[in-house]
């Protein structure tokens, strides 16, 4: 870390800030970032977070993908914006030579289809896509094969898949300057539960913590991530957000394959990739109720019962692997439709919500915190209207429909 980064403190130095952020980790440090760097914006800031640590957060837990393959124009461009920012990292940083390039890898999705139903959804989702200029592709099985001969492709209808600005990229790194450069430009970081949130009306008036001590703010951003749904009943408010397990494995395989894998969707449910010199699986429970905040226990059976298999039927190579890590770690899971909730609460101007990624934030958060930024700044969304995905869907029981979710 360098000289110049703020430490975190644990009381904040005042008692009103212009805006105060619930929840540090990646989607609240992004609109930090964002807030302090906007020459339109000269309010204070506050970052609360139960635990820097971010030990147990869902960005801790990320695979650090980056996908243009969704079903509606909102979701792709969220992710090209996305992609360009990646690419660009140093540039929004400040043309900072400490900051370092983010590492990047564009070995793609490769969504697989083995019916004919899923099958027409990849390539009416690949139509959309190419329409905003992705660079998606419907595949044979033959061509499958040609390109990656490892899989087995005799049970499968087509493939979907992009090299262009989709893989993997340093997420991490991101998070890190994001705090640093949010810190340097006047934000606060605080170590500090919220317990209850004052209000007058239509509008929030200041959030309590648990040393008793209340804070003044004229906007409070909910960005808890699984724990949103705490936040927002402080306020008087409602979610359908919840914390729910997914399951990460990196192994070693005895027959490495010649070549990267892309982020390989199985028609299991499974999922792998390249990370590394290694690979790294994951699954969704076949039983997936919404857990306990604490609770991160690995099923035991899970890798032996569904990872496994899928894998050495899909990657014969992968016969032979592993397994040299693997963790546990939280969706914050939007029940309506597994998309995220962005912009003020329809009856509480001043209370904005990024919440309710399902597994989409680490990907989304560049777009999803200039977007917050420019609520709080301006009022009203600037460069990306994501206006599709705000609260009032919640209210009305409409769901954004998006077909691309893992």
């Amino acid at each position: 870390m360098t000289s110049s980064v703020m430490p975190v403190i644990d009381d904040p130095r005042r008692d009103t800030y212009d805006v105060v952020i619930v929840g540090g980790a990646i989607i609240g440090s992004s609109v930090a970032w964002w807030l302090s760097r906007n020459a339109d914006f000269d309010g204070t800031i506050l970052v609360l977070d139960r635990d820097m640590t971010y030990e147990n957060a869902s960005t801790s837990h990320t695979n650090s993908c980056m996908r243009q393959q969704f079903s509606n124009e909102v979701n792709v461009r969220i992710s090209q914006f996305g992609a360009e920012f990646v690419r660009n990292f140093r540039s929004y940083m400040g043309d900072d030579p400490e900051v370092p390039e983010l590492a990047v890898d564009h070995f793609g999705y490769m969504y697989l289809a083995a019916d004919e139903d899923f099958a027409q959804t990849l390539r009416t989702n690949q139509q959309i896509q190419a329409s905003f200029g992705a660079g998606t592709k419907v595949m044979t099985p033959d061509q499958i094969k040609a390109d990656y001969p490892f899989y087995t492709v005799d049970d499968l209808v087509l493939g979907c898949h992009n090299l262009v600005d989709e893989g993997y990229f340093d997420g991490g790194t991101m998070f890190d300057w994001w705090r640093r450069k949010a810190r340097q430009n006047g934000a606060e970081y605080i170590a500090a539960e919220v317990t209850g949130i004052e209000r007058s009306g239509n509008r929030v008036t200041g959030v309590t913590l648990a040393s008793g001590r209340t804070i003044n703010c004229g906007t409070l951003v909910n960005a808890a991530g699984p724990r949103a749904v705490e936040v927002a009943r402080m306020a008087g408010l409602e979610l359908p957000v919840e914390p729910r397990k997914r399951y990460t494995f990196i192994f070693n395989a005895a027959e490495p394959l010649d070549r990267a894998l892309p982020l390989t969707i199985d028609p299991s449910g499974v999922h792998v990739r390249t990370d590394g010199d290694a690979y790294m699986a994951g699954c969704t429970p076949d039983h997936d109720p919404a857990v306990a905040y604490d609770d991160f226990v690995m099923d035991p059976d899970i890798f032996e019962d569904k990872v496994w298999p899928a894998l050495a039927h899909r990657i014969p190579a992968f016969e032979r692997i592993k397994v040299t890590n693997r963790w546990a770690g939280h969706y914050a899971h939007n029940r309506l439709d597994q998309n995220v909730i962005i912009g003020p609460h329809d009856e509480v101007e001043n209370y904005v919500f990024t919440v309710g990624f399902s597994g989409h934030g680490l990907q989304q958060s560049p777009a999803i915190g200039r977007g917050a930024a420019e609520l709080v700044t301006y009022g009203e969304f600037r460069t990306l209207d994501l206006s599709p995905l705000g609260y009032r869907r919640i209210v009305d029981n409409e769901p954004f429909l998006e077909t691309a979710i893992i």
